[in-house]
């Protein structure tokens, strides 16, 4: 990384929300980065930093390095912009020279060599959000060691792991597994008591019903355990998995009901399939991303690239599942000029115009207002912005699912034929245009 891109980096810290507090053991190789992000962290009036490193070598294709220019240092959201403007400045300016840093160590204070090792403890005196950086401000040189690091808070002197404004997150997700395996028993009773107005797809709903809270048990006891022990135990396995299922899921039932599949037609015509064909493996690749930002961190150096997948791979879905509904829209339309079932027609466009809304609106939150709330919302309040995507998604999921209900007076599936003229007028209208 050269000096110019200094300010790239420190600009996606801005940008880009992410706050771990796991144990993080990484091992770095020939490394020629003038900057290395490895973590964010929310600290109390309690914190603590604890960084190991050792085998720890500096190559250089000039002169034997200064071990001076090279250290690790926390920098706060507020310091950043002045760090910034410093290197705007001067883009060979050091950024271990900067005032506004909290200086940690720098390679000074490394063992003699063979060892070449360091191992201390720093408490955090100002509650803050900070960001674990290490620079080498070292010409054409290359640093390899491992590296061990602790970000943690007391809390009545038993280490929280977890960011000081994601602590709540544990409770927050087990809460609302219990609120989704309710949902789902209330899915259940309402299915059985109408069997016959029961379709194919509203299995599919049930599944996502399920996938969705085990997703959230296997969430709260993967922070759980962070929180506790540093490290997820296994958990986040679980939650990855169950995480992919429910995405692919969730996107497949909006695409389906989207097109009306097994309760308006028991097949996919060839465009609806080729939808279904991208989503499902794009999702894939958005879920690989997602665990490649998850479980590595800014420190990797492709993390910016996997962010920059994930988020163009999001975006092409969104976009994607919102096509089926539309066509339904436009082919409901044209049927209704030529079948004479007015009424009929125009409660299932009222039906689908209203689901097109509702989808929109669920996708603009949880990509646009929650990231807003994440880059807005003070740290020790992270958790708001969980909280908040987790109300929409639930009141998503109650829309949809009550909307598309199996019941046998749902306007969607028994219309009455009534006040046909009143229909025609109203599907003349260009209310149902998008």
């Amino acid at each position: 990384m050269t000096k110019l891109s200094l300010p790239l980096l420190l600009l996606l810290l801005c940008l880009v929300s992410f706050t771990t507090g796991e144990i993080k053991k990484l091992k770095i190789s020939s490394d020629p980065r003038a900057m290395i992000l490895f973590e964010r962290f929310g600290f109390t009036h309690t914190g603590q930093a604890a960084i190991s490193v050792s085998s720890v070598s500096v190559i250089s294709t000039l002169a034997t390095p200064d071990p001076s220019r090279l250290g690790f240092f926390l920098l706060s959201e507020e310091a950043l912009i002045q760090v910034l403007l410093e290197l705007q400045q001067n883009p060979t300016f050091c950024v271990l020279d900067s005032k506004f840093i909290n200086s940690l160590f720098n390679f000074r204070d490394l063992s003699p060599p063979p060892n070449s090792s360091f191992n201390r403890s720093y408490p955090v005196t100002s509650p803050n959000e900070y960001s674990l950086f290490f620079a080498n401000c070292a010409p054409e040189s290359k640093v390899s060691m491992d590296v061990r690091t602790e970000l943690y808070n007391l809390d009545n002197q038993v280490k929280d792991y977890l960011s000081a404004g994601l602590t709540q997150l544990p409770t927050l997700y087990f809460l609302f597994s219990f609120v989704y395996i309710g949902f789902l028993g209330l899915w259940l009773s309402v299915c059985i008591r109408n069997k016959k107005s029961v379709h194919r797809i509203h299995m599919l709903m049930a599944a996502l019903v399920v996938m969705k809270a085990l997703n959230l048990i296997f969430a709260a006891e993967d922070k759980h355990y962070v929180k506790v022990t540093g490290t997820a135990h296994g958990w986040d396995v679980l939650f990855y998995i169950f995480q992919s299922i429910r995405v692919v899921l969730l996107f497949t039932v909006i695409v389906l009901i989207g097109t009306g599949w097994s309760f308006l037609k028991p097949f996919l015509q060839e465009r609806e399939k080729k939808v279904l064909m991208i989503v499902i493996p794009l999702q894939v690749l958005a879920n690989v991303a997602s665990v490649v930002i998850g479980e590595t961190g800014p420190f990797i150096r492709d993390w910016v690239t996997w962010n920059q997948v994930f988020l163009i791979v999001d975006i092409i879905c969104c976009c994607a599942i919102i096509f089926p509904i539309v066509w339904s829209i436009r082919s409901l339309r044209e049927t209704s000029k030529t079948d004479g079932k007015a009424a009929r027609n125009l409660s299932k466009l009222t039906l689908f115009r209203q689901f097109y809304i509702v989808v929109i609106g669920y996708l603009y939150f949880t990509r646009i207002v929650v990231f807003a709330l994440r880059t807005i919302a003070a740290y020790k309040y992270q958790w708001v912005a969980n909280a908040a995507e987790e109300i929409a998604s639930l009141a998503f999921y109650i829309v949809m699912f009550y909307m598309f209900r199996p019941e046998e007076k749902n306007e969607y599936f028994v219309l009455d034929e009534e006040e046909e003229e009143a229909a025609e007028m109203a599907l003349r209208d260009e209310e149902f245009e998008l």
